[in-house]
C-alpha cells in the first residue's frame, strides 16, 4: 500500500500494522501504514528550500541597503515586484501547460540556482549597483518555489491525507527556516557575500533528487475531490489570473491571502516604528540630542535577534505538536480562525493602551504570537485549502495566489504608512486600522471555511456513491 494509493479509512475501520518509522511519526500526527518515508522525503525537501533562502535572505539586506537611498528603494520594492509578478506568473502558468510536474519543478528550480551563478560571478566581477536586482529577484524566487512545493504536495496527496501529513511536511520549513539563519552568519562572516550565493544554489539544486524520488515513488495525481488522475495529463489552457477570477472559491482565497498578509504588513511597520523609538529613548543621553545612529541600530539589531528566536522556536513547537492535530480533528475550516482571532485581541489591546514604556512589550508578545501562528499553523492550513481544487488550481492558481496577491497586500500597506504619515497616525492608530481590517478578514474566512465544507461534503458523497 503506497503513501498516496492508502485512502483514509472510516472511523473504527482495521487498519493494517504500521511499520515502526510509521508509529513514531504518529506521535507528531496521525500517520497511517506506508506514508512515513514520503511525508519524511517532503519534510526534507521543505527544510532544504527554507534553508536555501534564509542562507541567502541576509544578502539582500546589505546588498540594497549599500546602494544610495537604499532603505527607499527597499520600501518601495512592494509595489515593483507586485509589477513583475504579473508578469512571472502567465509565464509560470505557460511552462505549466506544456510539461508535467517533474520537469515544471525541474525547470524552474534550475532557473533560480542558474540565477544565483549570475548574481555569483557578476559580483566577482565587481559590477556595481546590484541591490535592487538582487532584492526584487529573492522575492519573486521564494514566493514561487514555495508555492511551487506545496502545489507538488496537494497534488501527491487527498484531502484527507493532507489534513494529517502537512503538519508533519510543514515543520520541514520551520527548521530549515532556523538552520539556514544559524548557518548564514558564519558562512558570511568567512567566506563574504559571494560564496552563499552559490551554496544556496547547490542547496536548490539537491533538492530535485527529493523531488525526483518522491516522483518516482508516486506517479498518481489527485484532482478535484482526491480524484486520482495521470499526472502526466496536460493541464487546461487558463492562465493563474484567469482560473482565480473565473473560479469563486480561488477568488475567495486570493481575497483571504491579500488581507492577511495586509494585516501581518501593517504589524511589522507598527513593531519596528515602535521599537526604533523606544531604543531611541532608551539610549538616549539627554533629552532633545538624537543618540548615535550606530548605537541605535545596534539596539534594533539585538530586539530583533531575540525577537526572531522566539518566533522562530514556538512556531517550530506548534508546527510539530499542534498542527496536524488541529487539522485532523477540526479541520481547515475552524484553523483559519485562530490567527485572525489571535491579531483581533493582540491589535484591539494595542489601540486600547496608553502610550507608555510598556506598549513595546505588548506589540513584542502581540507579533510573537502572531507571526509564530502565521508560520505554522496558517501557513500549513493556507496550502490544506488547496487539497479538494483541481490540478489547474493547485499548480497555477495557487501560484497566482501565492506571488501576486502576497505582494499585493504589502503595496496596499505601503499606501498605508504613506497615508498614514501625513495624517501623523501613530501605532496606536495603525493597530486601529487593523482591527478594521482583521473583521474584513473574519468575513471571508467563513466563506472560504464555507466552500471549503461543501467541497469536502462533495467529495465524501463521490466517495460514498462509488
Amino acid at each position: 500500500m503506497s503513501d498516496v494509493a492508502a485512502h483514509d479509512l472510516p472511523t473504527g475501520a482495521p487498519r493494517e500494522r504500521r511499520g515502526a518509522l510509521d508509529r513514531v511519526l504518529s506521535v507528531f500526527s496521525d500517520v497511517h501504514r506506508g506514508e512515513s518515508v514520503t511525508a519524511l522525503l517532503l519534510m526534507l525537501d521543505a527544510f532544504l528550500l527554507l534553508g536555501a533562502y534564509y542562507i541567502l535572505k541576509p544578502l539582500r539586506e546589505g546588498l540594497i541597503l549599500s546602494e544610495p537611498h537604499g532603505a527607499e528603494l527597499k520600501s518601495y520594492s512592494a509595489a515593483a515586484m507586485a509589477v513583475l509578478l504579473m508578469l512571472v506568473v502567465p509565464a509560470y502558468s505557460a511552462v505549466a501547460n506544456r510539461t508535467d510536474r517533474a520537469r515544471l519543478i525541474t525547470w524552474v528550480t534550475a532557473f533560480f540556482a542558474a540565477n544565483l551563478v549570475v548574481f555569483y560571478l557578476l559580483l566577482r566581477a565587481g559590477v556595481p549597483h546590484l541591490g535592487i536586482a538582487f532584492f526584487l529577484w529573492i522575492g519573486i524566487f521564494n514566493l514561487v518555489i514555495v508555492a511551487q512545493f506545496w502545489s507538488f504536495a496537494n497534488d501527491l496527496y487527498t484531502p484527507l491525507q493532507g489534513r494529517r501529513l502537512f503538519g508533519i511536511i510543514g515543520f520541514g520549513s520551520s527548521m530549515g527556516a532556523i538552520a539556514g539563519g544559524l548557518v548564514a552568519q558564519p558562512l558570511i562572516e568567512r567566506t563574504g557575500t559571494q560564496v552563499p550565493m552559490l551554496v544556496g544554489g547547490g542547496v536548490l539544486l539537491t533538492t530535485l533528487v527529493l523531488t525526483w524520488i518522491v516522483h518516482e515513488r508516486h506517479r498518481v495525481a489527485h484532482d478535484v475531490g482526491g480524484r486520482a488522475v495521470d499526472e502526466e495529463a496536460k493541464l487546461t489552457p487558463s492562465g493563474g489570473f484567469r482560473l482565480v477570477m473565473s473560479q469563486r472559491y480561488l477568488l475567495l482565497l486570493a481575497l483571504l491571502v491579500l488581507v492577511y498578509n495586509f494585516v501581518n504588513t501593517n504589524g511589522e511597520y507598527i513593531l519596528g516604528k515602535t521599537v526604533k523609538a523606544w531604543v531611541e529613548a532608551h539610549i538616549a543621553v539627554a533629552p532633545g540630542i538624537k543618540p548615535p545612529a550606530d548605537a541605535v541600530n545596534k539596539g534594533i539589531d539585538l530586539f530583533y535577534a531575540g525577537f526572531y528566536t522566539w518566533v522562530n522556536w514556538i512556531g517550530a513547537a506548534v508546527q510539530l505538536l499542534l498542527v496536524g492535530r488541529i487539522l485532523k480533528w477540526f479541520g481547515p475550516r475552524v484553523a483559519l480562525f485562530v490567527l485572525p482571532l489571535i491579531a483581533l485581541g493582540g491589535y484591539g489591546l494595542i489601540a486600547g493602551a496608553a502610550l507608555t514604556p510598556a506598549l513595546v512589550g505588548l506589540i513584542r508578545k502581540v507579533k510573537i504570537a502572531e507571526n509564530a501562528t502565521d508560520y505554522s499553523l496558517y501557513t500549513t492550513t493556507r496550502q490544506a485549502l488547496f487539497l479538494p481544487t483541481s490540478r489547474d488550481a493547485k499548480y497555477k492558481g495557487k501560484a497566482a495566489i501565492d506571488t501576486f496577491f502576497v505582494r499585493f497586500g504589502d503595496v496596499l500597506s505601503a499606501g498605508l504608512v504613506l497615508i498614514g504619515t501625513q495624517l501623523a497616525l501613530t501605532p496606536r492608530g495603525f493597530a486601529g486600522v487593523n482591527v478594521a481590517l482583521v473583521a474584513v478578514w473574519l468575513v471571508l474566512a467563513v466563506f472560504v471555511g464555507r466552500r471549503y465544507h461543501a467541497l469536502e461534503r462533495a467529495q465524501a458523497d463521490a466517495a460514498h456513491a462509488e
